[in-house]
């Protein structure tokens, strides 16, 4: 059977006709092919990193893609200068248990310690202090955050230390405690909090405006460097301690919590709406890349992440089951997260 061909125009052949069935199966095929690069370039890729120790790992900070410390229980310090497929264990500048770390750049960098209660020496010594290095980690220095101001207290447990963008530094913890420091950690100023809880968590976007986070569902906000804090106007959060906050600027916010509780504000922090995070997990840090992608990860190996600013969480594979205790991005493509039993995970496209 010979087929029809259509006349020749101006010496060239019309264009063929698509029947409408022909052009809905492509316009189907495509959307088919969109989704699936969608999932693919989304897919979790979490994987485990070998860290040649068993320490619960308490934090973990990245310089760049290549440059990172992972720190935790007995002193342990772990470092890597290839993102990770390498760690290097470090010579423990105490016996302590490290629970944070901050590095402004290679040289200058920060440790938040603690002592166990029951091994201090003397009455007088603090149970949680600082240490600062200004060579890269080859020598550490303790820094006495306290001075006079916690005499007769000096069991008050920090437990995170927060640096803002521009150096200014916060560290906080038992009973509301917080202190600031402006001139690169030389000194410290006791803070007035109106709270009484303990704090866990913080986030500052810049040296004026932050947010701290803790127990008694408690949600606090500064826009003057933390001379003043106001509470904020949060739904029913009975029962609830907050963990960790992360902003990217002054307006948009994410808290999260016990339980699998997340709140999200979009006028900084004045008020907040919950999220539907999709687990019951106790949830025990989040971070957010920009206005819409974040991970938040937690008990039992959890992390759940969001492409549209948490109006959508999904769970994603983490290769443990051990706690997550802290996740630090770097971009979309790079990230890692720490917890116990020498976990290291790390999140590479």
């Amino acid at each position: 059977m010979e087929i029809a061909k259509r006349p020749m125009t101006d010496g060239k052949w019309p264009a063929p006709r698509v029947s409408l069935s022909s052009r809905i199966c492509l316009l189907i095929a495509c959307c088919l092919l969109l989704s699936a690069f969608a999932l693919n370039a989304s897919a979790a890729t979490w994987s485990r990193q070998t860290s040649g120790t068993l320490s619960w790992m308490r934090s973990v900070f990245f310089l760049n893609q290549d440059i990172g410390w992972a720190v935790g229980s007995k002193g342990t310090m772990l470092t890597t200068v290839d993102g990770g497929a390498h760690w290097r264990m470090q010579p423990r500048p105490t016996d302590d248990s490290l629970q944070d770390i901050y590095f402004q750049n290679q040289q200058d960098g920060w440790l938040l310690c603690e002592a166990n209660i029951y091994e201090l020496t003397t009455r007088e010594a603090p149970r949680t202090y600082l240490m600062h290095t200004s060579d890269g980690g080859k020598s550490w220095a303790k820094v006495d955050v306290n001075g006079d101001d916690l005499k007769g207290n000096v069991d008050t447990r920090l437990t995170r230390l927060v640096f803002s963008r521009l150096g200014h530094g916060w560290v906080f913890g038992e009973a509301g405690t917080a202190y600031t420091t402006i001139d690169a950690g030389k000194s410290w100023k006791r803070l007035q909090l109106p709270t009484r809880y303990l704090l866990l968590g913080g986030a500052f976007v810049d040296n004026d405006r932050g947010w701290l986070v803790g127990a008694g569902g408690t949600i606090l906000q500064t826009a003057d460097g933390g001379e003043t804090w106001h509470a904020s106007r949060l739904p029913d959060v009975a029962g609830v301690r907050f963990t960790a906050v992360s902003f990217k600027d002054n307006r948009l916010g994410w808290a999260v919590g016990t339980g699998g509780r997340i709140l999200r504000t979009s006028n900084g922090g004045r008020t907040w709406t919950d999220q539907a995070s999709g687990v019951t997990a106790d949830l025990l840090d989040v971070k957010f890349i920009n206005d819409l992608e974040g991970w938040a990860v937690g008990a039992h190996g959890t992390i759940i992440h969001t492409a549209d600013g948490g109006l959508h969480w999904e769970v994603e594979p983490s290769a443990t089951q051990h706690p997550l205790e802290r996740i630090f991005i770097v971009d979309r493509d790079h990230a890692w997260a720490v917890g116990f039993g020498g976990t290291i995970i790390s999140y590479l496209k």
